[in-house]
């Protein structure tokens, strides 16, 4: 249920803003989106902060609710601002010119898996960083810290919330910085930072010292929040603009269900299996960020083909 709402609503709020954008900051105005990452994190640790300093019978019978119910505010916000959204001037420009040529429209999602099902298992790929490696340095990292190197909850936690406020803040400059220096050479050099990103966060989240916490998860989390905050402007480019909703929505949902929900599970698997050695984790997360970096280099070279073909 939860995929069906984000993969609804999630590629609509990218192409919105994306698509209202001025010329050549779709890649800025795009990354608006991916705040609701980082805010989101810094809402629930927040809430979950307060409600866990109640005493542990009140907790556990009703405090563990109110996060929940205190969340339906925000449905009436996103209600609130649905509503009063029109749409982008390119999907009306989409729409009338298929009109004027009497197209007969299909379901986008046959439309994308019968003639741009490549570019779309490359935006799977190229997503993976980005959905992947916040499970892995925000849930896993919690489950490492706490299980494996028995760190306090409230330590990781309080750790955590500051790398999303970190995360939040750079998000946009990393949004900024892409359109200066060509989105595809950002989104290259990060991920290859991102690969080598894990090997002094294990060696400083392994002190145990907070400080030393914060800044080990964040170096990880500052090039994977840098890769997250421009890949949607970056795959929504990738198709045209009848079918770019459901392609991006499709891409970012099915590789949340893949990398996002298996991470964890593989990185505990690790843990378990290698237990004291923290390096096969540190591989698994470089492996991560090597799919993102080859996908995104692939769709690259595609998208320029496709323009030299359309140009000839």
């Amino acid at each position: 249920v939860q995929g069906i709402a984000v993969g609804g609503e999630w590629g609509g709020a990218v192409l919105m803003a994306g698509e209202h954008a001025p010329k050549g900051r779709r890649n800025f105005f795009a990354s608006f989106a991916q705040l609701g990452s980082p805010a989101g994190l810094i809402l629930s640790l927040l809430a979950f902060g307060a409600v866990t300093r109640l005493p542990e019978d009140q907790l556990m019978s009703w405090g563990w609710r109110v996060p929940f119910l205190a969340s339906a505010l925000l449905l009436l916000v996103g209600l609130a601002i649905r509503l009063g959204v029109n749409e982008s001037p390119e999907f009306i420009a989409s729409r009338e010119q298929a009109e004027k040529a009497h197209r007969k429209e299909q379901a986008p999602v046959f439309e994308v898996l019968r003639t741009a099902w490549r570019p779309l298992l490359l935006c799977i790929g190229a997503n993976t960083l980005g959905i992947a490696g916040v499970y892995f340095t925000n849930t896993f990292m919690i489950s490492y810290t706490t299980q494996q190197l028995h760190l306090d909850r409230s330590l990781i936690l309080e750790c955590l919330f500051f790398v999303a406020v970190i995360q939040f803040c750079l998000q946009p400059l990393a949004a900024w910085l892409s359109e200066k220096v060509g989105a595809t050479r950002f989104l290259a050099l990060v991920a290859l930072l991102a690969m080598a990103s894990p090997y002094p966060m294990f060696v400083l989240v392994s002190s145990g010292q907070g400080p030393l916490i914060v800044l080990g998860i964040a170096l990880a989390a500052a090039c994977m929040a840098s890769f997250y905050a421009v890949i949607a402007g970056y795959v929504s480019g990738m198709f045209e603009t009848r079918v770019r909703y459901t392609a991006i929505s499709l891409a970012y949902q099915i590789c949340g269900a893949i990398a996002g929900g298996l991470t964890p599970l593989i990185g505990t698997w690790l843990a378990r299996t290698f237990s004291g050695q923290w390096w096969p984790m540190a591989v698994f997360y470089t492996l991560i960020a090597s799919i993102s970096l080859l996908c995104v280099l692939a769709l690259a070279r595609q998208y320029t083909r496709s323009q030299q073909l359309e140009m000839a």
